[in-house]
């Protein structure tokens, strides 16, 4: 069993992986959240918190199966990105690409989501959470890491 020490001293931040599911037709799955208290409501990619002793792209496998219903393959899984994202806490949010998965896409959480809905990357909802869009722009113009929501760092 593994053992963890936990620094007292300095600032954690949660970190957490999101998977950019892009179908054949080039289109975006963006999942409407609900229920849990953030961002209700509004349209975000597939994500969870990383667990302890879990690696970003194994969180992103199981996300995708746990929200989806979908087996995606976590080595088949491109990073797409890493963001330091200002938020109501600050967090760092690891990003990933994948175009093959088994099943087909539907909601397996109903008290956190509310619809899913497929996309044109270069034509997202208003009501898309902020960050998706650059996070989907940085991922397809190989920005390997971004600072957002910083005073200094948009743009």
């Amino acid at each position: 069993m593994t053992e963890y020490v936990f620094d007292t001293e300095h600032d954690r931040y949660p970190v957490a992986a999101h998977v950019i599911l892009t179908d054949r037709a080039g289109r975006v799955l963006l999942m409407r959240r609900a229920g849990t208290g953030y961002a209700d409501g509004l349209l975000a990619l597939p994500a969870g918190h990383v667990d302890l002793g879990e690696t970003p792209s194994a969180c992103a496998a199981r996300e995708a199966e746990e929200e989806l219903g979908v087996v995606v393959d976590r080595h088949a899984l491109t990073p797409a990105g890493v963001m330091f994202r200002r938020s109501l806490e600050p967090r760092v949010d690891f990003f990933f690409s994948v175009g093959t998965w088994e099943g087909e896409p539907e909601i397996r959480e109903p008290h956190k989501c509310a619809d899913l809905v497929w996309v044109d990357p270069d034509d997202l909802p208003e009501d898309a959470l902020d960050f998706v869009g650059r996070a989907i722009t940085n991922a397809r113009t190989g920005r390997h890491f971004d600072e957002y929501g910083w005073d200094n760092s948009d743009g």
